[in-house]
């Protein structure tokens, strides 16, 4: 396993954890200024950037675009549900879980290559 088809993994990962508490952190301080909520954010969303750029250039060695979008969703779909469960208390339903196998059903032939075709 080569450090281009890893690296890829673990920054995504990192940085949908940054993505996820600038996307949806606020939620839980709904009594603070809209305004300080996006800027809060915006900042957050910056070293989401800084990891899924360098991310993106790295992995383009190893996968190709639509495979690190792929795995990207994914990715976010995984990150999104536990921090759901462990940051703002909800539930995880049979319906969203449904849904999100489906998306990952799609990654899933994203990856495959039944002609053998590159």
């Amino acid at each position: 396993m080569t450090w281009a088809k890893v690296a890829p993994v673990l920054m995504l990962v990192c940085s949908n954890v940054f993505m996820t508490f600038a996307w949806y952190g606020h939620l839980k301080h709904k009594a603070a200024p809209l305004v300080l909520a996006i800027l809060v954010s915006w900042g957050i969303a910056f070293f989401e950037y800084c990891l899924a750029v360098p991310a993106n250039r790295i992995g383009s060695e190893a996968y190709a675009p639509a495979q690190l979008k792929a795995m990207q969703e994914v990715i976010t779909l995984a990150v999104f549900c536990g921090f759901s469960v462990l940051y703002l208390g909800q539930k995880v339903t049979v319906n969203q879980l449904i849904g999100f196998a489906f998306i990952a059903l799609g990654a899933f032939f994203v990856f495959r290559n039944p002609l053998g075709v590159s």
